[in-house]
């Protein structure tokens, strides 16, 4: 699979944890920064991430930060973006079944490095369960094409 990620600052330590993860389950990995620890602004990070998933260059997104809230809002000004703050595996879970989420957003204040790797992995290894939820995400992307 072919995973964007991208972190600020306070999710870069994370963000450098599961660009490892990924690459020994055998992803490919997209990285959009940032490159350190160095404050930075995250709504142009989590846009780039957002816009690889849509334009197909990636198949799924990551965007890491403090709580995960706010680069979370930003990944969903993307169109298309249904980006999902996942900080414990049911959420994750159904993140995917529910509402086939694109992008998954992390706290990494929140979420130590091994519950990372879980949300990770059962986020990564669950489908979209289809059926009565696509006419809930036709709707929202209705929505979104509305605007």
């Amino acid at each position: 699979m072919r995973v964007a990620i991208g972190a600020d600052h306070a999710g870069f330590p994370l963000k450098q944890h599961l660009v490892a993860t990924l690459e020994k389950l055998g992803h490919t990995v997209d990285d959009h920064g940032t490159d350190s620890d160095q404050p930075v602004d995250y709504p142009a990070i989590c846009a780039g991430v957002g816009q690889a998933v849509v334009e197909g260059k990636a198949d799924r997104g990551i965007v890491l930060g403090g709580s995960g809230q706010g680069e979370q809002i930003a990944a969903n000004k993307v169109h298309g973006v249904r980006a999902a703050l996942c900080n414990d595996l049911y959420t994750a879970r159904l993140s995917r079944e529910h509402n086939d989420a694109n992008v998954l957003a992390i706290g990494a204040r929140i979420v130590a490095f091994g519950l990372a790797d879980e949300i990770l992995a059962l986020w990564l290894g669950t489908p979209f369960h289809g059926g009565r939820h696509q006419p809930r995400i036709d709707q929202i992307a209705a929505i979104e094409a509305s605007q």
